[in-house]
């Protein structure tokens, strides 16, 4: 992580009411740590100490406190007995679980999508594939994991079920070390894929939407769990 925040609002703490302040100061933190958990900056099984993380974004221990209760909370942090704050691991059984409840939603998603996705949406999703199968055709492989990211927001947007969504985002977190590519042939599949989906949705084909989003899950979790041995 950076040593210096990204945001003014973790580097100043004045200009605004204390109240407000501390809750977007505190609200921040979490996005910083969880992000950096997602991202694989920190692994499953890092201790996260909160003086260490609290320097590194220019805050006191006091909104990092709270951000780590919150993510664990989501399940993204276990607090240990004499050991404190780690990133939680994710065992293959619960990992399994997870992936098939959320390749599920996902179909459920893209099904909706397929019925439901406007030109204006489908054309923006068109922009962030084409941004990403850019990159991974250059071998650029920084920013591809926000664009993945965002290529699924969108494609949630479309599918026009808030429940859903947050739902699903809940699960993203949760199995995103699921599903981050090791190796530019993994990288190129998975946008191969997201085009494809893409093309179903386009069309209409909701059936196709579906089935294509959920193999789409279940393929990327297999092949991170069976380069464990799982």
């Amino acid at each position: 992580m950076s040593s210096q925040p990204d945001s003014p609002a973790l580097a100043g703490k004045q200009a605004r009411s204390a109240p407000i302040q501390h809750q977007q100061l505190s609200e921040l933190v979490l996005v910083r740590i969880r992000e950096s958990i997602t991202s694989g900056v920190y692994a499953p099984g890092d201790r996260l100490v909160e003086g260490r993380i609290a320097e590194d974004l220019n805050v006191s221990r006091v909104p990092v406190r709270e951000a780590l209760r919150a993510l664990a909370a989501e399940g993204l942090v276990e607090v240990r007995p004499r050991h404190g704050a780690v990133v939680a691991s994710l065992e293959p059984s619960s990992a399994r679980e997870m992936v098939q409840i959320r390749a599920t939603l996902e179909g459920l998603n893209a099904r909706l999508a397929a019925e439901h996705c406007t030109p204006e949406l489908a054309a923006k999703i068109e922009q962030v594939l084409d941004e990403g199968k850019a990159r991974v055709n250059k071998g650029e492989t920084a920013g591809l994991l926000d664009l993945n990211a965002r290529f699924h927001d969108l494609l949630y947007a479309a599918g026009a079920n808030s429940m859903l969504t947050d739902l699903m985002r809940s699960l993203r977190d949760r199995t995103r070390m699921l599903f981050v590519n090791s190796n530019d042939e993994e990288i190129r599949m998975t946008w191969e894929e997201h085009a494809a989906i893409l093309r179903a949705v386009q069309s209409g084909d909701a059936a196709l939407a579906a089935m294509l989003a959920e193999r789409h899950v279940l393929r990327a979790a297999q092949l991170y769990l069976s380069k464990l041995g799982k």
